[in-house]
């Protein structure tokens, strides 16, 4: 009779257990990133009132008979399954898609999350709302390229991401179109066009092109006088003329030969306040493009190639970033250009539930969860990808937290029922002295 009775106690704990974890998973329903939890119940060791026995050929076989000695609980696991999205347009809120943590860093050690409402604080690191740093990779300082080693805090406004450095243009493409009757190229200085471009310390200048028709046939002479060249503030530059022949194939109206020419005689020594020291390379010229079809004279100047690369551009601070689906963070500067600044990474693991939780959203390796490696993944080496501008939510199931309610307080309600008959069992036993 007391087995009942401590069978019925051993009920009531779990139950009570049980019931404790769904109010955390209730409380969590909007927690950011919050992974709910579950208890497993499992029977106790049961007491043998008689073994088993084989048949003979005198009597069949018996089974044993056995009491149980109550329940008790066989683990509390972690759902790690994805919770859902919610959309926050805040570039620094970011959802992973897929498996993986984030890793974030103190002076404890690393520690893991799948909460994505990060901010920058005043250093310029990518912190949780708690300040711990955001982990992940850092481009080389040479190369520009991320390097895969040790996951470090990401810094992405420090001084060196403060600014973008000035570029030289390389590179100048003319294109359009020259009408071979346009009477202008027929008169000196002929068909004008101007293009900017910048030189080594981001200096922005216009020089001022012209075209002229020649004595060959379908033949034009591009011209660059001397003098011809103004700085941003509408000073004259003191340049060498130069000129260069374009001729045009008579069937197709492009250009045959030279493709390409260089812009040189950037540098004169007479005015050295207005020289172009500051060019190293010529500028490469390409006036492939061009076409002498019948309409308009409509010749421009370009700089970059044909694919925008090599124009040169001003020094620029930075206006903004952005993290793309691979991690990878790009700023934005004012002068149009872009950079790589770091990339966020993620942690697997072997066994995810193996996790331990220690608050505030994170988790650290357990032995049964597997270890990190200190260097992390690319997100889209597992095929997941982060999204910006949303975070996951708890993965808390509303309607089976509250049906897993109401039979945990059934649960609970049946086991004090079995220690209050045992009791009154036990009373009615002393009752017989009566």
């Amino acid at each position: 009779m007391m087995r009942s009775m401590y069978s019925g106690v051993s009920g009531l704990r779990i139950h009570q257990t049980k019931m404790d974890v769904i109010g955390n998973n209730i409380a969590n329903v909007n927690t950011v990133g919050f992974k709910s939890s579950r208890t497993v119940f499992s029977e106790v060791f049961s007491q043998t009132i008689q073994g088993s026995s084989g048949a003979n050929e005198n009597s069949g076989g018996t089974n044993p008979m056995q009491i149980g000695l109550g329940a008790s609980i066989s683990s509390i696991d972690v759902d790690m399954t994805e919770g859902a999205a919610q959309r926050t347009d805040n570039p620094l809120d970011l959802k992973i898609e897929g498996d993986g943590f984030f890793v974030v860093s103190d002076v404890t050690g690393n520690k893991f999350t799948r909460a994505g409402a990060f901010r920058i604080d005043e250093a310029g690191n990518l912190v949780t709302p708690d300040g711990k740093n955001l982990m992940g990779w850092t481009p080389n300082e040479v190369s520009g390229e991320i390097e895969k080693t040790k996951v470090k805090a990401l810094q992405v406004l420090n001084a060196s991401n403060a600014y973008v450095e000035p570029s030289q243009t390389e590179k100048m493409v003319i294109q359009g179109n020259i009408n071979k009757n346009d009477p202008q190229l027929a008169v000196l200085p002929g068909s004008p066009f101007s293009v900017s471009f910048f030189d080594s310390l981001g200096y922005k200048y216009t020089a001022q092109f012209y075209i002229q028709e020649t004595a060959t046939a379908y033949e034009f002479q591009f011209t660059l006088p001397a003098n011809s060249i103004t700085d941003q503030d509408g000073n004259t530059i003191i340049n060498d003329a130069q000129n260069v022949t374009v001729p045009f194939d008579t069937a197709s109206g492009k250009v045959t030969v030279p493709p390409v020419f260089e812009l040189t005689g950037l540098a004169n020594s007479a005015t050295p306040a207005l020289t172009f020291s500051e060019f190293s390379d010529p500028i490469e010229v390409d006036v492939s493009g061009l076409t002498l079809f019948n309409g308009n004279t409509t010749v421009e100047g370009v700089s970059g190639d044909v694919n925008g690369l090599g124009a040169g551009n001003e020094a620029g601070s930075i206006s903004g970033f952005e993290i793309g689906g691979d991690g990878r963070i790009l700023g934005r500067y004012t002068n149009g250009e872009t950079k790589l600044l770091a990339q966020i990474v993620v942690a697997t693991f072997q066994n995810p539930a193996g996790l331990q939780k220690i608050g505030a959203n994170l988790f650290e390796v357990t032995n049964n969860s597997g270890d990190f490696d200190g260097i992390g993944e690319d997100i889209t080496s597992s095929g997941g990808a982060f999204n910006a501008g949303v975070l996951e939510m708890s993965n808390v199931d509303l309607s089976r937290e509250f049906t897993e309610m109401i039979t945990t307080q059934r649960g609970f309600q049946a086991n004090s029922r079995i220690i209050t008959s045992s009791d009154e069992m036990l009373q009615e036993l002393v009752n017989l002295k009566r």
